[in-house]
């Protein structure tokens, strides 16, 4: 029996629950928006790393491939980051992975499977965070996958009574994207600009999921007021 690890969207963060799934795989599939190379180094410790470019990827992952068509431990595997840029006729394949929308999701086309892991980077909003595993049989090429909820920290509180954290200024969120930019962790832009690591996490998710986006643009999103 193999074991293929699917994830994608990582956007730079890697969980210790996670880790731990795939130090049991053979193979780890990645679909993109990895962020880091830092991040793509430590998951090819752990198992032969097959991955894709995301839109959130930058300049550091100009040589990764969009799109991949590899033969996987039997399988017949095609992997692109957003499922809109799959070819039309993928009835030649046994796994299509993607990622893109952070929603996991599982559906048989004909004879292929179209995976999205969805997301096991930054929790976005109240999205569960997941991942997915493939325990393929060698001696037939059957397959099952195994979706993996990943054990998310505590949840946002939904009293009205709470007020979100709006203190810091465009200029200082421009600094903070400035950092996101250069790769800098959650739990160092936490510890250098004196804000929540929900918040941090909440900031890093919409500007790496929006390219383009500007500091004034992730405030909006956010519902913070306009700087007086």
């Amino acid at each position: 029996m193999k074991r293929i690890g699917v994830l994608s969207d990582t956007h730079g963060k890697l969980r210790d629950e996670m880790v731990e799934i795939l130090r049991g795989c053979d193979v780890i599939l990645h679909a993109g928006d990895i962020n880091t190379a830092k991040v793509m180094e430590s998951l090819k410790e752990i198992a032969p790393l097959y991955i894709v470019r995301g839109n959130a990827d930058k300049e550091w992952a100009k040589g990764l491939p969009e799109s991949l068509s590899e033969e996987v431990c039997g399988l017949r595997i095609f992997m692109v980051h957003n499922k809109k840029h799959m070819p039309k006729e993928m009835g030649h394949y046994d796994l299509a992975v993607y990622g893109h929308s952070h929603k996991y999701e599982e559906r048989r086309v004909g004879d292929c499977l179209f995976l999205n892991p969805g997301s096991c980077g930054p929790r976005r909003f109240s999205q569960p965070v997941t991942m997915a595993v493939l325990e393929v049989e060698e001696e037939t090429g059957n397959f099952r996958v195994i979706r993996k909820d990943i054990v998310q920290e505590a949840q946002v509180s939904t009293d009205k009574k709470s007020v979100p954290e709006v203190t810091f200024s465009v200029d200082k969120l421009r600094l903070i994207l400035r950092d996101v930019d250069k790769g800098k962790s959650v739990s160092d832009i936490v510890v250098k600009y004196e804000i929540s690591k929900e918040m941090t996490e909440q900031i890093c998710r919409l500007y790496l999921t929006h390219p383009g986006i500007d500091a004034v643009g992730v405030r909006e999103k956010m519902g913070m007021p306009r700087d007086r």
